[in-house]
């Protein structure tokens, strides 16, 4: 293996990388002179889980000595830039040229790195002579190729070693599924004149591909017969299968079954690198599927197992299996390994000419979404877990293997590694195919459908009959007309608008609301507050399980990993009021019903909320609860009621407006009104109604029906 698999010191990986003389300057000279479409060359240096180390034109001597000091876990060998050409040249190091098998084996010792990277033309035997010495992986080129292939390739690589604790095996996988994605498609880049011949031409790797031992513990078969074949029947996990639609940046109009099956490639070694590093933190009886309970033999047991992955995605399998298998912790945890990696094929392409024709016409840009770059569509079909996997890292700037793929947004979640560079690297091998294209389409003419905000659903107040309109300027930018404040909906749909601005609106048009506590707790959060794709049930049904698992995941999206206890649901939230667990879905469904964190002092927090969680007693005496429970809602929930539909919206039954205030409930109608819109006498104070034992506030509308009534009877005699 390249790395451990996880351990408190995060794993960090060593690289010794050795370049021939003026390398760079070259690179530099060839990014600047060239009157095609620009590369931007990436920097070698250390990021993330990678540690580098650069030795340039070195003697043999010196590199020794390094070798045996540093001890790194990856050796890469660049080969020297043809000055007539852009093809990579021989291993020569001053005056010494390191083309024998000889002269290399002499360069290693009894230090040897877990995998060298020969980045060399024609280095088969030299990566065979490596290997026999002892080398357990060598990566090498069997042809010639420019150092464009070889900088997407190695960027590839060393992008997903400095992201996850990989295996050399998956990362390779990875990397080459990238190189074929973006360098093999287009030939006039590529010295080969077909596809095929270019496969054959990409980079290579020599060694064998790691083994999850399932083999039960010697401990444990002392006492079994040697009659049964097998050591352990496999585990089974139950998980259905799920579309996933990706965005992948790239030019319109080039979507094939070629695309769909490297990023299908891409994609699997990424969740098996994924899954390989995973560690089981947690397992706990669980009921088995009602239909395929009747299918179970005798000594089968069914477990929930909670999973954290190599990068701190955490998942949730049902498995089946053996008691001598569920109950060891380890045999367990290498047999789900065992058959999520080897025993399925984890992402499965879903391909249709006539979607992909009609979706190539309308070119996709987003400023949130690789960083302005032209995108394209695909569909995947991936198990429910992979799913969650992505979406969590997703978010995660650190997280660099998705951009590697081109991979820009999953599900409608930008990928927030994404860079410029990184978008102009890749479509640098685009422009064969489409150079006209690229620069015809660098000013959007309409906005895609797909970029368009949904249709409002909540049921009051009547919509705005003024409608939002945008154009698009000379200069591509988008300009729109203002809305009446008075006309626009309650707050809910206010805030969806400034949580998915568009490309090209000012900051005062994005955050034109009130700006309360909730918008400067939206700003502190460096992630793009987006709607949460959840499938969760509606408050009003949904159970306290599916809403606090739901809750977690969120958390984990947004980077709050750290209100996420590592016993999971068991230990979650982790915060006592009243010597009790905070009881957060009451909390949240009691505010949510009366408008929202928002409203602010219109909630009446300790009579109204407090009284409907579980951590009230009739015999509290507890201060301060209110200030306690805003706090609570601040930290856990309110980032979580932003990215959802939950908000019963509210407008004021007097004013007819949304803005912030102080809010007040109708005992009689329930409908919510700012207490200074009501103008009429002898009322009291705003705090005479928000006390626990306070007034019960009237609606002038109720109180008038409630005089005719009163009237009315006091006429007939009653």
């Amino acid at each position: 293996m390249m790395f451990h698999t996880q351990g408190s010191s995060r794993n960090h990986c060593s690289l010794l990388a050795v370049l021939c003389a003026k390398v760079s300057e070259n690179e530099q000279k060839q990014a600047v002179t060239d009157d095609g479409p620009k590369y931007p060359f990436p920097e070698l240096a250390s990021s993330g889980r990678l540690e580098v180390q650069v030795l340039k034109n070195p003697s043999p001597d010196e590199f020794r000595r390094v070798l045996e000091s540093a001890a790194p876990n990856m050796v890469y060998l660049q080969g020297k830039q043809n000055a007539d050409s852009e093809e990579i040249g021989s291993l020569v190091w001053r005056d010494t040229d390191l083309f024998t098998p000889e002269a290399l084996s002499e360069l290693f010792g009894s230090t040897l790195p877990t995998t060298v990277y020969l980045e060399i033309p024609d280095g088969d035997n030299l990566a065979e002579m490596l290997h026999t010495k002892g080398v357990p992986y060598v990566i090498y080129w069997n042809s010639t190729f420019s150092f464009y292939e070889a900088c997407h390739f190695r960027q590839a690589l060393l992008s997903v070693v400095q992201s996850s604790c990989s295996h050399t095996w998956d990362a390779f996988q990875l990397a080459h599924a990238s190189f074929r994605l973006y360098c093999v498609r287009h030939n006039d880049v590529l010295p080969s004149d077909g596809q095929k011949e270019s496969i054959k031409s990409g980079p290579l790797l020599l060694g064998d591909p790691p083994k999850i031992d399932v083999s039960m513990p010697e401990v444990d078969m002392q006492g079994e017969e040697e009659e049964s074949p097998e050591i352990l029947p496999a585990v089974k996990i139950y998980d259905d299968d799920v579309n996933m639609r990706f965005l992948v940046c790239g030019l319109p109009g080039i979507v094939d079954a070629g695309v769909l099956e490297y990023l299908e490639d891409g994609l699997n070694a990424l969740l098996s690198i994924e899954v390989r590093g995973s560690k089981l933190h947690n397992r706990t009886s669980a009921p088995p599927p009602p239909l395929q309970a009747g299918t179970f033999s005798r000594g089968l047991v069914t477990m929930r197992c909670d999973f954290s992955t190599c990068s701190s995605a955490h998942i949730s399998l049902l498995v089946s299996g053996s008691a001598q298998t569920c109950f060891n912790d380890q045999l367990l945890e290498n047999h789900i390994k065992n058959e999520l990696i080897e025993n399925s094929q984890l992402v499965h392409t879903q391909y249709s000419s006539e979607d992909h024709k009609l979706s190539s016409f309308e070119p996709r840009r987003s400023a949130s979404i690789a960083c302005g770059a032209s995108v394209f569509e695909v569909c995947m079909k991936v198990p429910t877990w992979a799913s969650q996997v992505l979406r969590q890292l997703a978010p995660d700037v650190s997280f660099r293997s998705l951009v590697m793929l081109g991979i820009a947004s999953i599900q409608g979640l930008s990928v927030a590694s994404f860079e410029k560079d990184d978008a102009e690297r890749l479509l640098f091998f685009c422009t064969s195919q489409g150079k006209d294209n690229l620069q015809d389409n660098s000013v959007i003419t309409r906005i895609p459908s797909w970029l368009m905000p949904p249709a409002p659903s909540h049921k009051r107040s009547e919509p705005s009959k003024e409608v939002k309109q945008c154009k698009v300027g000379e200069n591509g930018n988008y300009s729109r007309q203002k809305m009446n404040v008075a006309a626009m909906r309650p707050i809910p749909h206010t805030r969806r608008h400034k949580m998915l601005p568009f490309s090209g609106f000012s900051e005062p048009e994005k955050y034109d609301g009130d700006h309360g506590k909730a918008q400067q707790i939206i700003s502190l959060n460096p992630l793009p507050l987006k709607k949460h794709g959840c499938g969760r049930a509606p408050i009003q049904v949904c159970s306290e399980e599916e809403f606090l698992r739901d809750v977690m995941q969120f958390l984990i999206l947004r980077g709050h990993t750290r209100l996420v206890p590592q016993g999971g649901l068991a230990e979650f939230p982790d915060a006592i009021l009243n010597a009790k667990r905070l009881d957060l879905f009451n909390l949240y469904r009691e505010v949510v019903s009366r408008g929202g964190f928002h409203v602010g002092n219109g909630i009446n927090w300790k009579g109204q909320v407090f009284s409907k969680m579980r951590n009230h007693t009739l015999t509290n005496r507890m201060t301060g609860v209110g200030n306690t429970l805003k706090r609570h809602y601040e930290t856990y929930l309110l980032e979580y009621e932003l990215a959802h539909d939950d908000v019963d919206g509210e407008c004021c039954l007097l004013c007819h407006s949304s803005a912030a205030g102080d809010w007040v409930n109708c005992g009689i109608c329930g409908e919510w009104a700012h207490f200074g819109c009501d103008r009429r006498q002898g009322l009291g104070a705003f705090k005479d109604y928000a006390k626990t034992d306070g007034l019960e506030y009237i609606c002038p509308h109720c109180s008038i029906s409630n005089f005719k009534k009163k009237s009315q009877k006091t006429a007939n005699g009653y």
